[in-house]
């Protein structure tokens, strides 16, 4: 009678071995960006601690934060701030509608082109504050002629980057798309869309730049209430402190926005990376 015979190792299956996780690396190009703006900031507080910065030239760090702190705690900025983010939004949603519009009959039609190209290439020559006037005598000193303003600093750089979109897409794509009789829906989707998106996001990214930059003109004419409005009575009482909060709360608002959009810009763009 044979022995039973017993598994061995080289019969037994083997556990299935765990996927190493890859640890997480500290992002040390993240932290290094830091570096020269917290010197910065040192240099500038060491300057007017010292005294070679004059406060009345230029409020210390320290000065500007305990402003901004104030400047909140009565309600000032968080009311100034609201305002100057609603007239950014409509300013922002007027501009975007019209450039997706122009941009679509531009860069998808020659008879578009004709039309449409030559004055939006004009426009946008034509500085901010040279419009400034004509647009206080056609539309008065209310909210519109800001809102606008905003508009038209949204639009240009839109419009540029979604035409240029558009016309970069492979005409082999319309061949194919022909070939496989796909309907004009299928071809917003499967084509344009995404030939076009990535243009149109870095045409967005740049508007809200040129946004926040044509509020900042806008605020500075005739307003009754916004961050302008904030830095205008600052400058005109001195409180230069006043001035470099409603300054970095320009900036802030701006890295913001550009950082929504580079997330929204990362999540719709996935596909390229697959």
């Amino acid at each position: 009678m044979s022995a039973p015979a017993f598994p061995t190792s080289r019969t037994l299956p083997r556990p299935p071995v765990a996927a190493a996780r890859p640890r997480r690396r500290v992002p040390t190009a993240a932290l290094l960006r830091w570096l020269s703006p917290l010197a910065l900031l040192g240099l500038w507080q060491l300057a007017s601690s010292t005294g070679l910065l004059s406060p009345k030239d230029l409020a210390a760090p320290a000065t500007i934060l305990t402003a901004a702190w104030d400047l909140i705690q009565n309600g000032q900025l968080p009311d100034a701030l609201l305002v100057s983010l609603r007239r950014a939004a409509l300013g922002l949603v007027v501009g975007v509608s019209a450039a997706v519009v122009l941009g679509s009959l531009a860069g998808l039609s020659r008879a578009g082109d004709v039309v449409v190209d030559p004055p939006m290439q004009m426009l946008r020559t034509l500085p901010l504050f040279g419009l400034i006037p004509l647009f206080i005598l056609w539309f008065g000193i209310g909210e519109t002629p800001k809102v606008l303003l905003v508009a038209l600093g949204v639009v240009i750089p839109l419009y540029l980057n979604l035409v240029a979109a558009l016309r970069g897409i492979d005409p082999e794509l319309y061949e194919v798309a022909d070939s496989l009789q796909l309907t004009r829906r299928e071809r917003v989707r499967h084509i344009l869309l995404p030939g076009a998106l990535p243009g149109a996001l870095v045409g967005l990214r740049q508007s809200l730049g040129v946004a926040w930059l044509a509020l900042v003109v806008a605020e500075q004419v005739n307003a009754g209430s916004g961050l302008g409005y904030m830095i205008n009575n600052a400058r005109d009482f001195l409180q230069t402190d006043v001035v470099v909060v409603g300054l970095l709360t320009y900036a802030v608002l701006g890295l913001l926005t550009d950082w929504v959009v580079r997330v929204l810009e990362r999540r719709a763009l996935r596909w390229r990376t697959a």
